[in-house]
């Protein structure tokens, strides 16, 4: 039984960095907020993985693996970015990251209800929120630049939706 829970655990904890990401961005712990994510991406990357090692891949554990990613990599980094780039448009800089993580929402949705093999429909998630934290490592050390911003959050956000075929590694 412990065998079954030992992925989801994994996926849960990515989840858990997820949220304490979200909580550090509102205490302005920006930097520590993005590392976070990154350790993030690692255990998603290999969650499924053990999963299939131990034998015990489940729909609950994709299910709960999709619900995780779109904290960990669609909420969050929408959060950081929004603090550290857009939090001064007022509504423009909610229009954004809306697009971030409707945009992750729907790729995780149609990723849930395809059967590809060996590749994926548009970027996953996970690279997409992994790319925008690393963006916002960039500002922090370099200072805004607003528009490249809004240019690399729009385009990850239309690669996510796109029928880029993206080979899995």
């Amino acid at each position: 039984m412990i065998k079954r829970q030992i992925p989801n655990m994994v996926t849960l904890f990515n989840l858990s960095l997820g949220m304490i990401a979200i909580m550090l961005t509102f205490n302005g712990s920006f930097l520590l907020a993005c590392l976070i994510i990154l350790v993030a991406c690692f255990l998603d990357r290999y969650d499924g993985k053990i999963a299939r090692r131990l034998n015990v891949s489940s729909e609950m554990g994709k299910e709960l693996d999709s619900l995780a990613d779109l904290i960990s990599f669609g909420v969050a980094p929408a959060i950081i970015t929004w603090r550290i780039s857009f939090a001064e448009l007022g509504i423009i800089g909610y229009i954004l990251v809306l697009l971030f993580l409707i945009s992750g929402a729907y790729r995780l949705a149609r990723f849930n209800t395809l059967s590809l093999i060996n590749i994926f429909l548009g970027i996953p998630i996970t690279i997409a929120g992994a790319i925008l934290v690393i963006s916002d490592l960039y500002l922090i050390k370099y200072g805004t630049h607003l528009y490249l911003s809004a240019i690399l959050l729009i385009l990850l956000s239309f690669l996510m939706i796109s029928k880029i075929r993206v080979p899995k590694i």
